[in-house]
């Protein structure tokens, strides 16, 4: 497995690092995917997340009704109106989680070498020496010396608020544990982990599929986290469920490996999603802590071979309840950039945290400086050499693309697309630039009545490192040889002066299809 040695080329002197930032209109390549609850859905919270960075709204279903959701998106939708910021919806799914029924929702306080039974028996009040789940099958899947890690929900690995115990027998369908760790769990939610064991549950429960075909189909959702994805088949029997419901055949899903058995099948689950969350809080469960690096490495590189989205959770834990990261989550996100990462996914910070704007802003300006430093050039020829030869048509466009716009200095690549593969396919090979990806609608009918497709790709685009999408015109087509493609490009090219990204005498390098062949020029712009 090749891991990524992206070493800074040369010595950066010192003193350059105090300079100060410039300020520039993409805040920074890497993308961020915060999740919206209690204290991130109002419109002006949710419009100052959006300027700070956040290009993707995580709607998360582990907890809060359809109807708590559906008020929040309403926010998401007015905030996009005021600030003119694209943002992606992402629905993830509950899938095969393990939970504390804890219905009274008062605090239990467990003590270290005491003992306490886990029981499928939902009626029983939650105490410090019985505790309800809602799994009855754990007995089957645990034996004696089996760990198992309980804590608050998108817990954050403090310690005084998450217990480890330890199987210490099984008594028909409940399990005896010994505590590891004195603790308090509080609140309503907890969830329950157990290592490196199978849990018999479906991927997509029967309440994911209710909220998917009521919440998801009626607000188009862009993307789709498929939880606990532990085999090529859940991302299956996703997509033909998502197939049926009309507008979402179009939804990307995005699988979440959060356990030893999704690692395992890590290369066949790959091959079927649109891309993959690495969910670090419950990985670093499952993996010995000295493992989970470098499966961080090897998953990123594979993703980055594939030219699929790669989105890393679980980074700045420690900004839920105060105003700076500390000196290792900020090495870390740094890392996963440099590791090759496409986006970071904010749980915990920006769900129930008291700073989910400055979060949003921190981690967004310690990715714009990792990218600062990111070996392209390494990167890019490691990506042609795995692409190996003779390569496709579109990957041979997408490649000379890039390369040429690093070689003339080019400010910006203007990609025409229509499906976003193409666009994708260029923000693959990692160009120093942004890539504006002009999404040219397509027309389509159902026999009913004609409808344009466009807005989907577009927003999708919003997880890609690199992209910023653009929805073009629908009067002008991507493929025409005539003056109509011209003024679509002064469209891209204006856009992206008024953005302060290109400036007169800059050099832009363009992508788009002209009859049956794919171009790519180079422009320089006058005055």
């Amino acid at each position: 497995m090749h891991s990524n040695h992206l070493l800074l080329e040369e010595p950066i002197r010192m003193a350059s690092i105090l300079e100060p930032s410039k300020a520039s209109f993409f805040p920074a390549m890497t993308k961020i995917v915060g999740t919206l609850g209690p204290r991130s859905r109002s419109v002006d919270v949710i419009s100052g997340c959006l300027k700070a960075g956040m290009s993707v709204a995580r709607f998360d279903f582990s907890w809060g009704d359809s109807d708590y959701h559906q008020e929040t998106l309403e926010n998401l939708k007015a905030a996009v109106k005021s600030t003119k910021k694209l943002c992606a919806v992402m629905l993830d799914t509950v899938g095969a989680e393990m939970q504390v029924v804890n219905k009274s929702e008062k605090a239990i306080s467990l003590q270290q070498d005491d003992v306490v039974t886990l029981t499928p028996d939902e009626g029983q009040e939650a105490t410090s020496q019985v505790l309800p789940i809602n799994f009855a099958g754990l007995a089957k899947a645990v034996k004696t010396g089996d760990t198992i890690f309980i804590g608050q929900y998108l817990f954050t690995g403090s310690e005084t608020t998450s217990v480890w115990l330890e199987v210490e027998k099984v008594e028909g369908v409940d399990v005896v544990c010994k505590i590891k760790n004195s603790a308090t769990l509080a609140g309503a939610l907890f969830t329950l982990h157990a290592s490196q064991i199978h849990i018999d549950l479906p991927t997509l429960t029967d309440k994911d599929k209710e909220n998917i075909s009521s919440w998801g189909v009626r607000n188009k959702i862009d993307f789709l986290s498929l939880s606990y994805t532990r085999h090529a088949q859940d991302v299956r029997e996703a997509r033909e469920f998502l197939s049926k419901l009309g507008d979402l055949s179009q939804t990307q899903i995005f699988a979440k490996i959060e356990n030893v058995e999704g690692l395992t099948h890590f290369d066949e689950i790959l091959q079927e999603a649109d891309g993959i969350i690495l969910s670090r809080g419950n990985l670093g469960i499952d993996l010995p802590p000295e493992k989970v690096f470098l499966f961080q490495k090897a998953a990123l590189y594979k993703c980055n071979m594939a030219g699929k989205p790669a989105v890393v959770t679980r980074v700045v834990d420690s900004m839920t309840d105060n105003l700076r990261p500390t000196r290792a989550e900020a090495t870390d996100v740094a890392n996963a950039v440099l590791d090759g990462s496409d986006a970071i996914l904010l749980g915990a910070e920006t769900l129930r945290g008291l700073y989910p704007v400055e979060t949003i802003s921190i981690v967004g300006k310690i990715c714009a400086e990792a990218e600062k430093v990111f070996n392209q050039d390494l990167y890019f020829k490691k990506t042609v050499k795995y692409v190996g030869e003779p390569m496709t048509h579109l990957e041979s466009i997408a490649s000379s693309a890039v390369r040429a716009a690093i070689k003339v200095k080019a400010s910006v690549i203007i990609c025409f697309t229509s499906s976003g593969r193409a666009a994708r396919l260029i923000a693959k090979y990692r160009p120093t630039m942004p890539v504006i990806s002009v999404v040219i609608p397509r027309l389509k009918t159902n026999q009913l009545r004609w409808s344009f497709s466009g807005a989907f790709e577009a927003r999708q685009s919003l997880i890609v490192r690199g992209l910023f999408p653009m929805l073009a015109d629908p009067r002008h087509p991507a493929e025409s040889t005539s003056a109509t493609n011209e003024s679509v490009l002064k469209v891209a090219l204006d856009h992206g002066k008024t953005s302060g990204v290109i400036k007169s005498h800059d050099r832009v390098v363009v992508c788009q299809k002209v009859g049956d062949a794919s171009v790519v020029k180079i422009i320089e712009l006058e005055d």
